[in-house]
């Protein structure tokens, strides 16, 4: 349960996860999709760079240090959100017919 306080750490602090939790939902609000931009594909906070291209670019062999260099508007967070986006997009059950 994510409200869940674990005994020891008193009433005013969370449990661990929960923090975790709410940087991800945080990185994920950096991805965003607009019909009418990039044939509604997902993008990094508005931009044209598209969450593909940044995979692309790491499946690529660039390090995230050269991304960065390769796309000055892009940020850290950035690069994260795209491997959690493209994560969770993945995540998902196989029904067998």
């Amino acid at each position: 349960m994510l409200s869940f306080v674990e005994e020891g750490f008193g009433s005013d602090r969370s449990y661990p996860c929960r923090k975790g939790i709410r940087e991800m939902t945080k990185l994920l609000e950096r991805i965003t999709v607009n019909p009418k931009q990039c044939g509604g594909r997902p993008c990094i906070r508005g931009m044209r760079i598209r969450v593909v291209d940044v995979l692309d670019l790491l499946a690529a062999g660039l390090s995230v240090e050269q991304i960065l260099e390769e796309l000055p508007d892009l940020e850290m967070d950035d690069i994260k959100a795209a491997l959690m986006y493209a994560s969770r997009r993945l995540n998902h059950p196989v029904l067998d017919a």
